[in-house]
C-alpha cells in the first residue's frame, strides 16, 4: 500500500501545480495520471501572461529548457462564412507594443511541470476505484491518503465520484490538430494567431504557430451540427492557403465546462476538485489553463492553512472563493442568441471593438483580477 498525505489525480497544469505547492510545504504527495508522460493533450496551448507568475516561473527559464515558447504580440480575427470562403470576412489585425500571450506545446508544458513538482508520479495509472476507510481515501486498493484532489479534467474520476450522477449541463466540444510544419502540408511563413468565429458566435476556431508546429482547432458551446462547422473551418484554411487540400490532419476531441461554478460540486470530505473538472474555463474565450492553475494553488493553500483538517466546513472557503470568481452563467433564449449574433458579426468588423472588448477584455482579461485572494478559514 502506498501511503501519502495527499493524492493528486491528474497531471495537467492544475495537478502538477497543486502537487508542487503541497510538496514545498512539506507534504508527501503522490500524483497519478492515466497517461504516460510526456503526453499529448487536446489544447490550443495558449497562455496569458498571468500564468507564469502563478507558476513562480519566468518565461525565460522555460525557454532556456529548450521548450517551445512563441511570443504573441498580435492577433487576426474574423468570421467563418458558411461556405468557408475567406473573402466573405475581412480579417482585422490587432497589434500590441508588448507580449500579451504565449503559445506552448502541451506535450512539453505538462511534462515540464510534472517533473518540476518533484513528487512521486504514477503515470500510466488510471484511478478506477475510490472508497473511504477509517477517514482515509483508498484509491485502486493500492494508494491511501486522507485527502484527494481531482485534477483530471472534464472526465476526472474524482469529480465523477463526488458528483455521484451524470452531468446535466451540456459541455463545450472541441477538436484540435497539431503538426510539424514542413512546407508541403501547410504555409510556412509566420503569421499572428488567428481567431475565427462561427457565424452564430456559438464558438470559434483558431490557428496558432508554435515554432516548428502549427495548431488548428475549433470549439463550440453547442455540439449540434459540429461536423459542418469543422468542415467550414477546414475549407477556410485551404482557401487562404494555410493548409493544402491533401494535408493529413489527426483530429482529437475534447470537452469541458465553461459555465462557471455550479454544474459540479467542488468539495467533499477530504476531497477538492480543481481546473476543468470544476468547470472553471472562462466562458468568453474557453481559456482553461490560467483558472486551472489558480484553483490548484488555492486548493493547496487551503489545505496547508487547515493544518491537517479537511472537513467540509474547513474546505468551504475554497468553494466560496471559486464561486465568487466563476459565477454560474446561463445561456440566453434562442431568439436573443440569434439577435446577439447578428449584432456581434457587425461589431467584429470594428477594429476598436475587436481590440478593447473582444481581445483586451474577453480573451486577454486585461484590467480584470488575476490573482486569488488569500484563504480565510473558518474557525474550527
Amino acid at each position: 500500500m502506498i501511503r501519502c498525505d495527499a493524492l493528486v489525480v491528474g497531471g495537467g497544469p492544475a495537478g502538477s501545480t497543486c502537487a508542487r505547492t503541497l510538496r514545498r510545504a512539506g507534504w508527501n504527495v503522490v500524483l497519478a495520471d492515466r497517461s504516460t508522460f510526456p503526453r499529448d493533450k487536446v489544447c490550443a496551448g495558449w497562455l496569458t501572461p498571468g500564468v507564469f507568475p502563478l507558476l513562480d516561473l519566468d518565461p525565460g527559464e522555460y525557454r532556456a529548457a529548450g521548450l517551445t515558447l512563441e511570443e504573441i504580440t498580435a492577433f487576426r480575427t474574423g468570421v467563418i462564412s458558411s461556405s468557408g470562403d475567406r473573402r466573405s470576412s475581412r480579417l482585422i489585425e490587432t497589434h500590441y507594443p508588448r507580449v500579451v500571450s504565449y503559445a506552448i506545446r502541451r506535450c512539453e508544458f505538462d511534462d515540464f511541470l510534472v517533473r518540476r513538482a518533484c513528487v512521486r508520479v504514477l503515470d500510466g495509472t488510471p484511478i478506477t476505484s475510490l472508497r473511504q476507510s477509517g477517514g482515509r481515501w483508498i484509491a485502486n486498493d493500492t494508494i491511501e491518503a486522507p485527502v484527494v484532489i481531482g485534477a483530471g479534467g472534464h472526465f476526472c474520476p474524482v469529480a465523477r465520484h463526488l458528483r455521484g450522477s451524470a452531468d446535466t449541463s451540456p459541455p463545450v466540444v472541441a477538436k484540435e490538430a497539431e503538426f510539424r510544419l514542413n512546407g508541403r502540408d501547410a504555409r510556412l511563413d509566420a503569421q499572428p494567431p488567428e481567431l475565427l468565429f462561427c457565424r452564430d458566435l456559438e464558438g470559434y476556431a483558431w490557428c496558432v504557430r508554435k515554432g516548428e508546429y502549427l495548431n488548428v482547432g475549433i470549439g463550440r458551446r453547442d455540439g449540434r451540427d459540429f461536423g459542418n462547422h469543422v468542415r467550414s473551418f477546414i475549407a477556410l484554411l485551404e482557401a487562404n492557403g494555410t493548409l493544402r487540400p491533401e494535408t493529413p490532419l489527426r483530429w482529437r476531441g475534447h470537452a469541458y465546462f465553461a459555465s462557471g461554478v455550479g454544474p459540479r460540486p467542488l468539495i467533499g470530505p477530504g476531497m477538492l476538485i480543481v481546473g476543468d473538472g470544476a468547470g472553471l474555463a472562462y466562458p468568453e474565450s474557453g481559456e482553461g489553463i490560467h483558472p486551472a492553475i489558480a484553483s490548484a494553488r488555492l486548493a493547496a493553500e487551503t489545505l496547508i492553512a487547515a493544518g491537517g483538517r479537511h472537513t467540509l466546513d474547513v474546505l468551504e472557503p475554497y468553494a466560496a472563493t471559486l464561486g465568487r470568481l466563476h459565477p454560474p452563467t446561463r445561456r440566453p433564449a434562442a431568439p436573443i442568441r440569434a439577435a446577439s449574433a447578428a449584432i456581434g458579426r457587425v461589431l467584429l468588423g470594428s477594429p476598436l471593438f475587436t481590440k478593447r472588448v473582444l481581445l483586451d477584455r474577453w480573451f486577454l482579461r486585461m484590467g480584470l483580477a488575476r490573482d486569488l485572494p488569500p484563504v480565510s478559514l473558518k474557525s474550527a
